[in-house]
């Protein structure tokens, strides 16, 4: 085998293996649906974030029913059930919430309130007297039950992902 022929193959590997490691590198940030130009793109796979409205409709008078105008959405994308028991979903500030057995089926969606109501099969309540999301810049992190962070979205000023589900008020 020429000089030449084994420079080149060698090239392509090493180029092809750069293209891999680039690929694996890129962060996994969290994905609202729309690719920043107003287009549409396919859901991820698995358990992840939806929408998320931090600021609750109407005046912020700390009723259980402004409370719970604040809540985040988890979905599931996959076709398979996923149990979200001891997942839990944080703010910015380490308020906390952990899921009880709630079996998510494939293909839907659970929305995460703060205030105090009755746990159903699509909307679950934190039981907080108070808001847990700043509606000027937060982080929402959801976390499997082995501490993990599946996914994480970011919005208000200094965050530039644009990954705000676009609810604010």
């Amino acid at each position: 085998m020429s000089s030449f022929r084994t420079v080149r193959r060698l090239a392509a590997g090493v180029l092809a293996s750069g293209a891999l490691l680039a690929v694996a590198a890129l962060p996994a940030s969290a994905h609202d649906g729309h690719d920043g130009h107003g287009r549409h793109q396919a859901p991820r796979p698995g358990v992840v974030l939806g929408q998320i409205q931090s600021d609750s409709p109407g005046p912020d008078n700390g009723s259980n029913r402004s409370l719970n105008g604040e809540w985040v959405e988890v979905t599931n994308n996959s076709r398979r059930p996923v149990n979200l028991r001891g997942w839990t979903l944080s703010n910015s500030d380490g308020n906390r919430y952990r899921f009880k057995n709630i079996r998510l089926e494939g293909r839907s969606k659970v929305r995460v309130h703060t205030g105090l109501g009755r746990d159903t099969r699509n909307d679950v309540y934190q039981d907080r007297r108070d808001y847990i999301w700043d509606n000027r810049r937060d982080t929402a992190t959801l976390r499997n039950d082995h501490g993990r962070t599946v996914d994480s979205r970011s919005w208000g000023r200094g965050h530039h992902n644009g990954h705000h589900n676009g609810n604010r008020h």
